[in-house]
């Protein structure tokens, strides 16, 4: 997810100032740098997982339709009826085709496909755009409660604190699972004190975001192209 804008009027940021301390790199290079932001106490958050609606119910209509079929078939040969043409045409294929058939290499290929993607499905927890945020300590039944936060509105927040950094131009925001990547331009200042205050202020307001695992942060100033 990503969020970009132009410098706004400074003003009050949107995250309160004090609630939480982050650690800065004034000494990198203008252009580059990367921080991490300093993790807070709380209890860390799972992801979120997905109910995969729209897979499971493809795989259960397939199911129940394959299934239906050969009860079908079973029924008719049971009831001295022939069975379905497309059963004895793929059973006589099954039989006949050696193993190295160009037929067999395909059908086995898509079939291994589609149980590895279901595996995926099955053991990753999905929602990757949602930021799972942290449990507070010391106060009962927290954890029967679980918060998120949209990477979308994460960088969002982020690109308004970046842009009232004096110095700053305009700034574009990433926000990842493991890392915040913001890339902005300096009209005015030196790079390297706009790259200090940039990485101070963010550094700080990813803390504050409050997620259960800090994101490490990239930071990248430079002036505007000419022209």
């Amino acid at each position: 997810m990503s969020a970009n804008t132009w410098r706004q009027p400074t003003g009050d940021g949107d995250i309160p100032p004090g609630a939480g301390q982050a650690t800065t790199s004034a000494g990198n290079p203008p252009g580059k740098g990367t921080t991490a932001a300093v993790h807070r106490a709380g209890r860390p958050a799972r992801r979120f997982w997905s109910a995969r609606r729209i897979p499971a119910a493809i795989v259960a209509l397939l199911s129940v339709a394959a299934i239906g079929l050969l009860l079908y078939d079973v029924v008719s040969v049971r009831a001295d009826r022939p069975g379905m043409s497309w059963r004895r045409r793929l059973a006589e294929e099954l039989a006949t085709r050696p193993l190295h058939d160009i037929w067999m290499t395909v059908g086995a290929a898509v079939a291994m496909a589609l149980g590895l993607w279901l595996l995926l499905l099955a053991v990753t927890p999905g929602l990757r755009g949602l930021l799972p945020m942290r449990q507070p300590t010391g106060i009962p039944r927290t954890g029967e409660v679980r918060a998120g936060l949209d990477r979308h509105a994460a960088a969002l927040i982020l690109r308004d604190r970046a842009v009232r950094v004096s110095g700053v131009q305009s700034a574009r925001v990433d926000v990842g699972r493991r890392k915040v990547k913001a890339r902005a331009q300096a009209h005015f200042r030196d790079l390297n004190e706009v790259h200090a205050d940039l990485d101070a202020a963010l550094s700080e307001a990813a803390t504050n975001l409050g997620l259960a695992q800090q994101p490490t942060l990239d930071v990248r100033v430079r002036r505007p192209k000419k022209g």
